[in-house]
Parts: structure tokens; sequence; C-alpha cells
């Protein structure tokens, strides 16, 4: 016989079924759309990243290269295996030395992008919609042409016949210091990485400093907070994620960067970029250039370890301003 209960119990079962299966289907989606990105990463950096472990493992080729795995001797298979490359890095202080210049480049790289992209960027983000939209195309329009075409027209730039020179070296002798070389130098460097990477910085902290509440500095100025305090208390904690955000894609490429050394650097600022690229394709010392990317990579991963951990704390910090903020906001607006 029918029953309400009954009814009652098998709408529910039925509610909780579609419910269950709605479930299950959203999950199906995002396991479908995180597959191609995990497909990507494990073609194009998991497998690369193994075979250069593998090679680094290996002793070098006769006539460069690498030598075989294995051999057949005796009707035994004897593997070739060895981590010489690794103690013998470790052992020479001239890699380590390498390792660090690399990281004090591409350090001091990202710490003058940020000095030069926060007010840019900071510009950007308060101006009118009308001006904000050309202030953006002026930023990325370097992207337009090639990054080798780009990096050569600091040759001509920088270059011993060019104006720039004779400005800089006609200023020196009015001052009464010796004419200087400036192509072949480290500040050559230096001046087109911060140029190449400047656009890194500044697009990450746009989108961080347009998100913010004016309102906040408007309660802090109510309060009697100065334009200093304003910037430290509240503008800056509020534009950490942007700032680390963009301290990585500087960070990262500004370490494996080979090119710009080279043209612009010469044998003086060589990196640890330039480095592997010598011995791969000039010494040929395949098991050694592996050995250096694995621990240029594990070197990358460190820093993002560590990026991603500072960031966590900063984010805390962040919101405990804001919460902070809203209070002090809160408690003006009862007053008033």
């Amino acid at each position: 016989m029918f029953s309400p209960i009954r009814f009652s119990l098998w709408h529910k079962a039925a509610k909780f079924g579609k419910r269950y299966v709605v479930l299950q289907r959203q999950r199906l989606n995002k396991r479908l759309l995180s597959w191609p990105p995990l497909l990507y990463l494990i073609v194009f950096f998991l497998v690369p990243t193994t075979i250069m472990f593998i090679a680094a493992l290996r002793y070098p080729g006769e006539y460069g290269g690498l030598a075989p795995l294995h051999t057949s001797q005796a009707g035994h298979t004897v593997w070739h295996v060895t981590i010489e490359n690794f103690q013998y890095f470790f052992a020479e202080p001239l890699y380590w030395k390498l390792f660090l210049t690399s990281f004090y480049t591409a350090a001091l790289t990202t710490l003058l992008c940020i000095i030069l992209a926060y007010p840019l960027s900071w510009v950007i983000a308060r101006s009118s919609k009308k001006y904000r939209n050309l202030l953006l195309l002026l930023v990325i329009l370097p992207f337009w042409s090639s990054f080798l075409v780009r990096v050569y027209a600091w040759v001509i730039i920088l270059g011993p016949q060019s104006g720039f020179s004779y400005a800089v070296n006609w200023i020196l002798q009015q001052m009464g210091f010796e004419p200087i070389q400036i192509m072949f130098t480290s500040f050559a460097v230096m001046l087109a990485m911060v140029y190449v990477h400047l656009p890194f910085m500044i697009l990450p902290l746009y989108a961080n400093l347009e998100k913010h509440d004016m309102a906040l500095l408007d309660a802090a100025q109510d309060l009697g907070a100065s334009s200093y305090q304003c910037f430290w208390r509240i503008t800056f904690p509020l534009s950490l994620p942007g700032i680390f955000a963009g301290a990585i894609l500087v960070f990262i490429p500004s370490l494996g960067m080979f090119a710009i050394p080279e043209i612009l650097g010469g044998t003086q600022s060589m990196m640890i970029g330039n480095f592997i690229k010598q011995q791969m394709l000039e010494t040929r010392d395949w098991p050694f250039g592996s050995t250096l990317s694995i621990l240029l990579t594990l070197s990358i991963l460190l820093v993002i370890a560590l990026s991603m951990a500072i960031a966590n704390w900063q984010r805390l910090r962040t919101q405990i301003y804001q919460f902070r903020a809203r209070y002090m906001q809160q408690a003006i607006s009862k007053k008033v």
C-alpha cells in the first residue's frame, strides 16, 4: 500500500543519488581537464629530465657523446654507470663559482626589475582606461619582435662606434676619467637582461595592483596614516603575490640565460647556461653537461619550493592585514 513516509524516503534517496551522479560527473570533468597539462609535463619535462639524469650517470664516449651503457664481457653484461660527474662538480670550485655567479646575476636582474616595474605598474593600474590600454600595449610591444633581434639591437646601441658610447665617454672625459668600453662587460649583460625580462615583472604586478581596494587607503588616511605608511602597511603587503609571481617569471629564465651573456658579455660574463652549451656542443662531454643541467634544474625547483613557502606565509599575513583594515574601516563608519 502507498505510504507518504515511503514516498518521502524514496524521494530523498532519488535526490541523493542524483546529487551523487552530478558530483561524480564534475570530478570526472576536472580529471579530464587536468590530463592535457599533465601529459604535456610528462612529455616535455619529466621524460627529458629522466633522459638527462641517465646521461649524467654515464661515461663520455671515445669521440664525444655517450659511451655504451653496457657491454658484453665473457658472456656477461657489464653496465657502465658512474657518479663521477657529480663528484667532479662538487670537487672543483670553478663550477661552484660559476653557479654562484649565475645566481647573483639572476637575483640582481630580478631586484632591478622589481624596482623599475613597481612604479610603472602602479601608474598603469591607476591611469584611466583610455591610457591604460595604450600603456599596456607599449609594455607588450617588444614581444612582437624576435628575442635575438632585440639582443642584437643592443650590440648596435652599446657598440664602440655608437652614439651612446660616444656620449658616455665624452661625459667621462669632461669629468677627468678615462674612456670605458661598454660592450662585452657585465654592465651590458645586466642592461639587456633587465630590458628583456622587465615586461614579465610589470604584467603580474599590474594585475595585482589593479585589483586593490582603494577604500583601504582612504580608511588609513582617515586614521592619520601618511603616504609612506599607506604604502608600506597596505599597498606593499597586498602586492606581494604579484611581486612573487613576477620574481619567479624573471629569476628562472635569467638563471639559465646563455644568449645575452654570449652576445653582449663575451668570455668575461659567462653563466652556467653558457658552460652547459659549451660542454654539450663544443667539448661534447654530454655526461658532464647533463650533470650540470640536472643540478640547474634541481636548483630551480628548490627556488620555486622556497618561493611557494614564502608566498603562503605572506598570503596569511596579507589576510591578517585585510582583516585589520576592514575592522578599522567599520569602526570609522560607526563613529561617523
